[in-house]
């Protein structure tokens, strides 16, 4: 039999590596002549730049020291696949991992960094990006990144505008001329899940402010600058078409907007990284699929790693099992995507046994799965 993994992270326990290497573990065990497949799955946020470099023929991952979403140093990594591609993962480098919850409020967070890693991309005669923009604690609009690019963002006469999110109220002019000319040469692929508009109701402040730490009273100032900004960098690159409103534009805060100012293209997380290692070569001929995420429900079939998998795997005619932490599909649409559906989290595991002893009770997850008669 072939089997292939493709499970993303379960986000704070075990990453889609770790995931992967226990569901193989526990079929060799019970298969030992079988063939199993490893692909690691993400959508864009925490585990991207790791599931792209684990399944390079040559991936490299190179230390770097940019300016963190708070505005400290931070020690972080990129990467290199195939020697001509860049990996950056904006949760790696502006992620809500690196602010305390109590000192969450996108006022206060940057995307510079971002914009840092280019640079440092851009030196080493690479051209080509992936940016996985899940995760950021930012939402400034990505005005931090083209900052450190060398656009000329400036406020009113005799006031210094701050490189945080709280600068967006007080910007005033855009010139990109004074822009590093080589970002024009480039490739970029943004891997984004989110196909929110920059500002508005459902754009990037409303939506997932509050889960960065923002009040209403920040959020209507925030959104109000962010339409005003999104004017000044439109006419500043003199664009024949609107991008506010393009799907994706309110990705990570704006930073989304951002790149696409950039010349950057926007689509699936999923499909981005499921192309990017070949997946879809792999389950053409498979017998059975495992996936799996911390949670699923049903924002698990929008753009989630696993129900990308399951899409590939329906094309195929392969089965597929879903894997996750916990689960909730009260309305069964989880049951039309995958053939079977399993919980950690259970009538006799519980929630604190699965966060911490998660290795544990997947491989026993695992081995209950696999003794059944579907595999005899």
């Amino acid at each position: 039999m072939k089997f292939v993994l493709a499970p993303d992270s379960y986000k704070g326990t075990l990453s889609q590596m770790d995931v992967s290497q226990v569901m193989k573990q526990a079929i060799l065990n019970r298969y030992p002549n079988s063939k199993v497949i490893t692909k690691p799955m993400a959508d864009g946020g925490e585990g991207t730049l790791d599931a792209l470099l684990d399944a390079a023929d040559q991936g490299e991952r190179i230390p770097v020291q940019v300016t963190g979403p708070l505005g400290e140093q931070i020690d972080t990594s990129i990467g290199v696949v195939n020697e001509d591609t860049a990996v950056i993962e904006v949760a790696a480098i502006a992620g809500l991992p690196f602010v305390p919850e109590a000192l969450r409020n996108p006022m206060e967070t940057t995307t510079y960094g971002i914009g840092e890693a280019i640079g440092i991309v851009l030196d080493r005669g690479i051209r080509k990006f992936v940016i996985g923009l899940g995760g950021s604690a930012t939402n400034d609009g990505g005005f931090g990144m083209l900052a450190a690019l060398g656009v000329t963002i400036e406020a009113s006469e005799n006031k210094a505008l701050s490189m945080k999110g709280k600068g967006l109220l007080d910007i005033q002019t855009i010139d990109f001329h004074t822009i590093d000319s080589r970002i024009w040469d480039c490739e970029i692929q943004i891997a984004s899940d989110v196909d929110n508009p920059l500002y508005g109701p459902n754009g990037a402040t409303y939506i997932f402010g509050p889960q960065k730490g923002a009040t209403s009273e920040q959020m209507a100032k925030l959104d109000t600058a962010m339409n005003k900004y999104s004017q000044l960098a439109e006419n500043a690159l003199d664009l024949k078409e609107a991008l506010v409103n393009f799907p994706g534009a309110g990705a990570a805060g704006g930073l989304g907007f951002a790149f696409l100012l950039l010349q950057a293209e926007i689509i699936s997380g999923a499909k981005l990284v499921a192309k990017t290692i070949e997946l879809e070569k792999e389950i053409a001929d498979a017998d059975l699929v495992f996936t799996g995420e911390g949670k699923s429900d049903e924002q698990t079939l929008f753009g989630k790693a696993p129900g990308y998998v399951a899409e590939l795997a329906r094309k195929h005619g392969v089965k597929v099992y879903l894997v996750s932490g916990s689960v909730e599909d009260e309305d069964g649409k989880l049951q039309e995507y995958f053939s079977e559906i399993f919980s950690l989290v259970d009538g006799k595991i519980s929630l604190q046994q699965a966060l911490k002893q998660t290795n544990m009770v997947l491989l026993e997850k695992m081995k209950q799965i696999l003794g059944g008669k579907a595999h005899d």
